[in-house]
């Protein structure tokens, strides 16, 4: 690869939403969740994406997460056209590039935390002996090893949050994309998730996109995306809660 080609690869945003679109139903029950969306995302950031019921930060998250296409516009990965790939295409974008932590932890009650964790990459093929020393990794990140072998019923709120992030880095993402990950916390172990989330995109250089209705949990991302009925409100960096 020549070096102005390499350069020019570099300047490709990780994520770019270009008039992004979306609309639920027709006719009478016709519902435009977004209205032309645009912003760009690089690698490493810690994004925080706010705004009331229904101004469509969920179907951001959706569509970031390739669960939903837009309905116009585009929504480029890489540089790659999200909407043109396959079903199976997105699928395979999904397990190799992005991670998901939900507010429900989402944890299979009667496995361990060991065997939670290393789920994803079943579906990879990988040999047992590599996916338990990929997942003691993992667990070891988010600050629980000797747990391994605890059942999430064994575990705390904060602690099961902390599996559920290490399942999402076992596969080594570019993207940890987090829905309200501190909804079902108390305030002190939602920030210990926050301090985490934030110590893993500063020491991993992990692209975090989270999803959040608390300002107090927005505030430790260095940049902030505000929706007001499908659109961009405002878009601005922040120094964040250290």
């Amino acid at each position: 690869m020549s070096s102005d080609n390499a350069a020019s690869v570099a300047d490709v945003p990780l994520i770019e939403f270009r008039d992004v679109e979306k609309t639920y139903g027709k006719g009478t029950s016709e519902f435009k969740a977004l209205k032309g969306v645009n912003f760009q995302i690089n690698e490493g950031e810690f994004v925080a994406i706010m705004g009331p019921s229904g101004s469509g930060k969920s179907t951001v998250m959706n569509a970031l997460g390739c669960l939903d296409t837009p309905t116009a516009g585009s929504y480029l990965f890489q540089g790659i056209r999200v909407e043109s790939l396959s079903r199976d295409q997105r699928a395979l974008l999904r397990r190799n590039y992005l991670g998901f932590v939900f507010q429900g932890f989402n944890l299979l009650a009667r496995t361990s935390a060991l065997e939670n964790v290393e789920l994803p990459l079943l579906y990879r093929g990988m040999n047992r002996h590599e996916r338990h020393a990929a997942a003691r990794k993992s667990l070891a990140l988010v600050g629980l090893e000797g747990w391994e072998n605890h059942a999430p019923g064994e575990l705390s709120g904060g602690q099961q949050q902390r599996v559920a992030i290490a399942r999402a880095l076992v596969t080594s993402p570019k993207v940890l994309l987090a829905d309200e990950p501190t909804g079902n916390l108390d305030t002190a172990r939602s920030k210990e998730i926050m301090e985490l989330l934030s110590q893993l995109n500063s020491d991993l250089g992990i692209t975090v996109l989270m999803v959040t209705h608390e300002a107090e949990m927005a505030a430790y991302a260095n940049r902030l995306i505000h929706f007001v009925d499908g659109k961009v409100e405002q878009d601005f960096y922040q120094e964040p809660t250290s």
